[in-house]
């Protein structure tokens, strides 16, 4: 059996978008963090990466760490248990504005150690695994 999704336009009159919702900004939380420029930069993504659900992903020319993690206050209806209290950054979304029916699609996305690890040798060159001394800055006149 096919079954299609349901899309903001499908909703009737009156009818309330949230009675749909999967919570997709309810099951992350994304921090900004440094481009990197030095080898030791991406290590530290890798070692970021070896922390079981978390990505890096790069938009508009930023960097961020992703952390796959449902709040801890997300029911099993979809709904916020402390909605009334619930924190400023929350109270900044709207239905207007949701991810409702968005799949992500980052500029890039690192979801395991070794996208890293290939990504800094194509930018900074290849190197032996475990050596870190005198790494290379990205931009730097040898």
């Amino acid at each position: 059996m096919t079954t299609t999704p349901f899309r903001r336009n499908d909703l009737a009159s009156g009818e309330n978008l949230c009675d749909h919702c999967p919570a997709r900004c309810c099951r992350y939380f994304a921090l900004p963090i440094e481009t990197p420029t030095a080898r030791e930069d991406f290590e530290h993504m890798r070692w970021y990466l070896l922390h079981g659900d978390v990505s890096v992903f790069v938009e508009d020319d930023g960097w961020f760490l992703l952390i796959h993690n449902d709040c801890d206050q997300l029911g099993a209806d979809h709904r916020c248990g402390i909605y009334a209290d619930r924190p400023a950054i929350c109270r900044s979304y709207s239905t207007a504005n949701c991810e409702f029916e968005e799949d992500a699609c980052y500029d890039r996305l690192f979801e395991h150690p070794e996208q890293i690890d290939e990504f800094a040798d194509a930018l900074l060159g290849r190197r032996r695994r475990g050596q870190l001394a005198s790494l290379p800055v990205l931009g730097a006149v040898s």
